[in-house]
């Protein structure tokens, strides 16, 4: 299984997401992260899709999205020809015992903690899929109240030359 890594332009209109996340849907494509937003452009938005398949599979999903009327571009890359991010927001619960803990660990894998109260705190994460995973397992001792992640961002790496 090869994960890709999809960087789509696409008119920013009602009914883009649904069209695009149908056509994965019909044609039993997973999508393994989904994030959209709007480009410098007002009416462009992006979208990066994260979806993991045999090398045919990959190829698939590239040709379908080249249909797709309301798409304008389409690139895709590995992890290593891009730079990638993910934000995580993570609500744990917390005590006198591991407060020192958590706020070390905080401080290594470069996190924030963003919000607090007497009993709780939530920490704030950007950074690779990989970082996040990790984070999120070092984690697991503690008290995990919610988690919400927003998928994967990628742009390719700034060359002289850009295509």
């Amino acid at each position: 299984m090869k994960k890709q890594i999809y960087s789509v332009l696409v008119e920013n209109r009602s009914g883009v997401l649904c069209k695009v996340a149908g056509l994965f849907s019909r044609r039993c494509f997973n999508i393994d992260s989904l994030a959209v937003g709007e480009t410098e452009i007002g009416d462009v938005s992006r979208m990066t899709i994260v979806s993991s398949g045999d090398e045919r599979t990959i190829e698939q999903i590239e040709k379908q999205l080249n249909k797709k009327l309301d798409v304008i571009k389409v690139k895709t890359f590995e992890e290593q020809q891009c730079v990638s991010r993910e934000l995580m927001l993570i609500k744990v619960k917390y005590n006198k015992g591991n407060r020192r803990d958590i706020t070390e660990l905080c401080d290594i894998m470069k996190a924030q903690i963003v919000d607090m109260s007497k009993h709780y705190m939530m920490i704030q994460v950007c950074d690779t899929p990989e970082r996040i995973k990790v984070m999120l397992s070092l984690l697991q001792s503690v008290s995990i109240v919610e988690v919400a992640r927003t998928g994967t961002l990628a742009l390719s790496k700034c060359m002289e030359q850009e295509d």
